[in-house]
C-alpha cells in the first residue's frame, strides 16, 4: 500500500512526478448534504430528497454519495453529529419523535436502494468517539448522581445513563423509572466514558470532552450505573470496542451501504477504527466490502500526521488530504501570487484512499440572510477557511483536485448553486430552482470520460502560474492561476505520436496532434473570465462523447427479529421483536421499496426445529401477497406488478410454538425514479407533522416570534427552540383548547443571530420549523 515516489526527468522549469495509480479508489464522490442542510418541501425527510435527486446525480457521473450520520439524536434540530441511540435509525419512538433529521428507517433504506438503482454507492457518516443527551426527552433518568460527584467531567454534568426504547421497552412514559427500564441494545453506563475509575480525563485529544459523553474504549472501561431498580446488566471487558465493532456490522448488514465516512479520528483510538474496517470487510457475511471497501477518516492535521494515521488503521481508510488543501485555498486566495509549483509537494504520500477535496461542510459555514443569500461566515465553526464558490478560480480549483491522485469530493454547495430565495424551497428535480455550476459539472465529466483514475500521475510541468498533470495517456490537465495571462509550455506526453487531442473543457476551441517525438503544446487560459473557462483546461484523445449509464445496483439488506431491537409504540414504525412464544402474531421485520422486478426474501431463525411462516405484503401489511411455511431457512420469491413498499412479516406457524430470534434479508432493486410524495404511509404510523402546519412570522425575527397552529390535541404542548447543532435554547409549556386555532409570542431577544428551530409537541406529535434570528 506503500507508494515510491520517482523522480524520472527534468523537463524545463518542472520535475516529473510519477506515482502508480489506483483506478478502483477513484470515485467521485458527492457529499450529499450541507452543515445545515433542509427543504421545506422534505422536512426531516433528507432521504426522500436525496432518492428525488439521484437520477440527476446518475447523469452527471456521480459515483457515490454521502450521507450524513442516520442514528437518533436528541432532536430532528440536530444535523446528525450528536448521536444518543446507534441503534434508532428512524423505527423508534423517543426523543418525542420517530423520525431523524433524514427521515424514518424505511425512507432511509428506500434512499439507499434509489441510489443503488442509479449505480451511485452509498457513504454513511459514522460518528464513535462520543453519544449525548442522556435522559428521556425530558432528560429524566439521564444523571447518574455517582459519576457527577466522583468522576465529574466538568462538562456533562453526568448525563450518563444511556438506556434506549426497544419493542418489549417502549417509552410508555417520560419518567426517570420509565427510561432507565428500556431495555435497548448497547446501554451505556458512566464506566464506558471518561473519566472513569481506570482513566482520566481531559490530557489528550482522545480522551477530552468536547461535544458529549466521550467513550473510552480502553479494555478496563466497563461497569454498571449505580442506578439500584433500574435496566443494569453487567458489563465484561472490552465492552465499547465490541459494542461499536457489533453494531457497525449490523448497520452495514441493515442499511447496505457501500461504506463509511468516519467522524473525528483524532478522538478515538486508531486500533478501534483498523477494528471495525477490518470487520466491515471481511466478517459481515453478504455485507463484506472487501478491501475495496470507500472508507475516510477527517483527521486535520499535517500531510505526516495523516500518512501517520492511515498507517496506523493498516490503510484500510485514507484521509481528507488537508494538506494539499491549503495549497488549493492558497491558490484561489492568493490573487495570482501563489507559487503553483508548490502543491505536487503537498500531498500526502499514503494516497491508496486519499480524498481530495475543496470543500466540505467543516470548511464551508456561511451566514445566510432571510433571502438565502450568504450575509457572511461563521469562521469560527470552520476546521479550515472556506472557499467561497463564487470565487473565479473555483473552476480551476476542482480540475487540480480532480488532477490528483485519490477519490475526489464534490460539496453540495459548490456542484449546486443554492444560494438565493429558493435555497430552502426548491425541487431537486428542477434544473432551473436547483442549478449546477457549469465548471464543476465540466471537471467530473472530464474526470469521468476520460478516465483519469486508469492513467499514472505525472506531474508534466509546475512553475509559478502554470501546472500540468498528465493521467498518463488519459487526460492532460493545465492550472492557471494568473488573472489576465494565457500560460503555455511545450510537454512530452505518454500519448502515442499523431494523437488528436481535444479541449473537453472548452477553453480551445482547435484539436492539437502529438508530435512525432511525443511531445504537445499546452495552453492554459487565465482567471480573468474572458475565455470560457477560469483558469484551467483538460485535454484528451478526440472523438469522447456521451452521457453516463452506469448499471443498476441490487439492494441487499437484513433485519433481525429480537426483543431488544425495534420498537412496539403505536407512534413508532412497529417493526422488530422476537417470535413470540405460544402466539401465531404477526411480527413486522421491516419494509422495502421494489421496483416491478424480483423480490427475494431469505428468513434464517434461530431455531431450525419449529416452522414459522414468512409474508411479503401491501405496503400496510394488511394483505399478504406471497407467503411460505416451513422450517429451517425460508426462501420466499415474489414479483410485484408495480413500485411500492412491501412489508416483510413473520410469525409462528403453530402457537405450540417457542419464542425465538430470527433474521430476515430481502434482496431486491429499487426504481431508479421516484415521487416519493406518491408514496407516504398510514398516517398512524407518522409521529412527526408537516412543518408547514405551524406557521412563523416575522421570519427572520427580531425580538418576538408569533406562532400560529391548529391544535389536535387536548392539554400543554411544548415549544422548544433549537439552534443548527442541536442545542436546546428555551422551551415553554403552553395550555391549549382542541380543534382551535392556537397563537404564541415567543420571545427571542435573548437569542444571538442565526438560524433557529421550533419543535411544537402536542402529545405525541411533534411539528417543526425553521426562523432566523436577525
Amino acid at each position: 500500500m506503500k507508494r515510491t515516489l520517482l523522480v524520472l526527468v527534468v523537463l524545463c522549469s518542472s520535475t516529473l512526478i510519477s506515482i502508480a495509480q489506483n483506478p478502483w479508489n477513484g470515485k467521485v464522490v458527492l457529499q450529499g448534504f450541507w452543515w445545515d442542510y433542509w427543504n421545506n418541501n422534505y422536512p426531516n425527510e433528507w432521504a426522500d430528497y436525496l432518492s428525488e435527486l439521484a437520477p440527476r446525480l446518475k447523469a452527471m457521473g456521480i459515483d457515490a454519495v454521502w450521507i450524513p450520520p442516520t442514528p437518533k439524536n436528541a432532536s430532528t434540530s440536530s444535523v446528525g453529529y450528536s448521536p444518543f441511540d446507534h441503534y434508532d435509525l428512524g423505527d423508534k419512538y423517543q426523543k418525542g419523535s420517530t423520525t431523524t433529521r433524514v427521515g424514518d428507517k424505511d425512507q432511509l433504506l428506500r434512499m439507499v436502494a434509489i441510489l443503488h438503482a442509479n449505480g451511485i454507492e452509498v457513504i454513511s457518516d459514522i460518528v464513535l468517539n462520543h453519544v449525548d443527551n442522556a435522559g428521556s426527552t425530558t432528560g429524566a433518568g439521564g444523571q447518574d448522581l455517582y459519576a457527577l460527584n466522583n468522576y465529574d467531567d466538568n462538562s456533562t454534568s453526568g448525563y450518563k445513563n444511556f438506556r434506549y426504547v426497544s419493542y418489549a421497552s417502549p417509552a410508555s412514559a417520560t419518567t426517570a423509572s420509565n427510561y432507565l427500564n428500556r431495555s435497548g441494545r448497547w446501554s451505556k453506563n458512566w464506566p464506558n466514558f471518561y473519566p472513569n475509575q481506570f482513566n482520566a480525563c481531559c490530557n489528550n485529544a482522545i480522551n477530552s470532552v468536547y461535544w458529549g459523553p466521550d467513550i473510552s474504549y480502553e479494555s478496563n472501561a466497563y461497569g454498571q450505573s449505580s442506578c439500584t431498580s433500574c435496566y443494569n446488566p453487567s458489563q465484561s471487558s472490552n465492552y465499547m470496542r465490541d459494542g461499536a465493532r457489533d453494531w457497525i456490522i449490523w448497520y452495514k448488514k441493515q442499511t447496505g451501504v457501500d461504506g463509511f465516512r468516519f467522524d473525528a479520528v483524532k478522538h478515538f483510538p486508531t486500533a478501534v477504527v483498523e477494528d471495525l474496517l477490518y470487520n466491515c470487510q471481511y466478517n459481515a457475511g453478504f455485507a463484506s466490502g472487501g478491501w475495496q471497501m470507500y472508507s475516510i477518516g477527517e483527521y486535520v492535521g499535517s500531510a505526516t500526521e495523516m500518512d501517520n494515521w492511515v498507517n496506523a488503521v493498516q490503510d484500510r481508510a485514507g484521509t481528507f488530504d488537508f494538506s494539499v488543501r491549503g495549497g488549493i485555498y492558497s491558490m484561489v486566495y492568493g490573487m495570482g501570487n501563489y507559487n503553483l509549483a508548490n502543491i505536487p509537494g503537498l500531498q500526502q504520500s499514503e494516497r491508496e484512499r486519499t480524498v481530495p477535496f475543496v470543500n466540505n461542510h467543516d470548511t464551508y459555514r456561511p451566514i445566510i440572510d432571510a433571502n438565502g443569500n450568504y450575509s457572511g461566515w461563521n469562521t469560527g465553526d470552520e476546521l479550515a477557511p472556506h472557499i467561497d464558490p463564487n470565487e473565479p478560480r473555483l473552476g480551476a480549483a476542482y480540475a487540480l483536485a480532480f488532477a490528483l491522485d485519490g477519490s475526489p469530493m464534490v460539496f453540495f454547495e459548490d456542484l449546486f448553486d443554492i444560494e438565493g430565495s429558493d435555497r430552502y424551497t426548491h425541487d431537486p428535480t428542477n434544473t432551473t430552482e436547483l442549478p449546477t455550476r457549469d465548471a464543476v459539472q465540466n471537471v467530473i465529466w472530464c474526470h469521468q470520460k476520460l478516465d483519469f483514475k486508469a492513467g499514472a500521475y505525472k506531474v508534466r510541468h509546475s512553475s509559478a502560474d502554470h501546472l500540468l498533470i498528465e493521467r498518463s495517456g488519459k487526460a492532460i490537465i493545465g492550472i492557471n492561476d494568473h488573472w489576465t495571462n494565457w500560460q503555455s509550455q511545450w510537454i512530452q506526453t505518454d500519448f502515442p505520436a499523431g494523437t488528436q487531442l481535444h479541449d473537453y473543457s472548452g477553453a480551445n476551441s482547435s484539436d492539437i496532434y502529438v508530435n512525432s517525438s511525443g511531445w504537445v503544446q499546452i495552453w492554459t487560459p487565465p482567471c480573468n473570465g474572458s475565455n470560457t473557462r477560469r483558469g484551467y483546461t483538460i485535454w484528451g484523445p478526440s472523438g469522447v462523447s456521451g452521457g453516463f449509464s452506469p448499471s443498476a445496483i441490487t439492494t441487499t439488506q437484513e433485519w433481525q427479529m429480537f426483543d431488544d431491537l425495534g420498537d412496539s409504540h403505536a407512534s413508532s414504525l412497529g417493526q422488530g421483536g422476537a417470535i413470540p412464544s405460544g402466539s401465531t402474531a404477526m411480527r413486522t421485520a421491516g419494509r422495502i421499496f421494489s421496483k416491478a422486478s424480483q423480490i427475494t426474501v431469505n428468513l434464517y431463525p434461530s431455531d431450525n426445529s419449529q416452522s414459522l411462516t414468512l409474508n411479503i405484503a401491501s405496503a400496510d401489511g394488511s394483505t399478504v401477497l406471497a407467503s411460505t411455511s416451513g422450517t429451517g431457512t425460508l426462501t420466499l420469491t415474489y414479483t410485484p406488478s408495480a413500485m411500492n413498499y412491501y412489508t416483510l412479516q413473520v410469525r409462528n406457524t403453530s402457537s405450540g410454538n417457542t419464542g425465538q430470534h430470527a433474521w430476515v434479508k430481502a434482496t431486491y432493486t429499487a426504481p431508479e425514479v421516484v415521487n416519493t410524495a406518491s408514496y407516504k404511509k398510514d398516517p398512524v404510523s407518522v409521529s412527526t407533522l408537516a412543518a408547514s402546519e405551524l406557521a412563523l412570522y416575522p421570519n427572520p425575527a427580531n425580538n418576538v416570534l408569533h406562532l400560529q397552529w391548529q391544535s389536535g390535541h387536548v392539554g400543554a404542548a411544548l415549544v422548544q427552540v433549537y439552534s443548527v447543532e442541536g442545542r436546546l435554547m428555551q422551551e415553554q409549556f403552553y395550555q391549549q383548547q382542541t380543534g382551535m386555532a392556537q397563537s404564541l409570542q415567543l420571545p427571542t431577544d435573548a437569542l444571538k443571530p442565526g438560524v433557529y428551530f421550533i419543535n411544537l409537541t402536542e402529545g405525541d406529535k411533534t411539528s417543526r420549523a425553521r426562523f432566523i434570528k436577525q
